[in-house]
């Protein structure tokens, strides 16, 4: 009898994991642009996967040498929601006054 409680709760435990998508198990790099680190001025990246997910960015610094010496980054992700299929695409610079992300989704001030 217990063997039959310990079989039904192990059988219960495994149905009631939560499953992932294949779609995000057979994820595959579709392009991938290479670090490009070109010194102490910055570099730059990318990559875009089956899923729809991509990356790229790249960075420079500016007042070099100077007190107020500073990295600027620029990029672009894009994700897919896994929800709706819907793909949203944020653009961002982030450098000395902060993060800035734009996106045709996301709300402005």
């Amino acid at each position: 009898m217990r063997t039959l409680v310990a079989l039904c709760a192990l059988v219960a435990v495994a149905l009631a994991a939560p499953q992932q998508s294949q779609d995000y198990r057979q994820t595959v790099l579709v392009k991938e642009t290479p670090l490009d680190n070109i010194g102490v001025d910055g570099y730059q990246y990318g990559y875009e996967l089956s899923s729809g997910q991509a990356h790229q960015e790249s960075a420079h610094v500016v007042n070099h040498g100077q007190e107020n010496e500073s990295l600027v980054v620029r990029g672009s992700f894009t994700y897919v929601d896994p929800q709706t299929n819907v793909r949203y695409t944020v653009n961002y610079v982030a450098d000395e006054n902060g993060f800035h992300p734009e996106g045709a989704h996301l709300p402005t001030v």
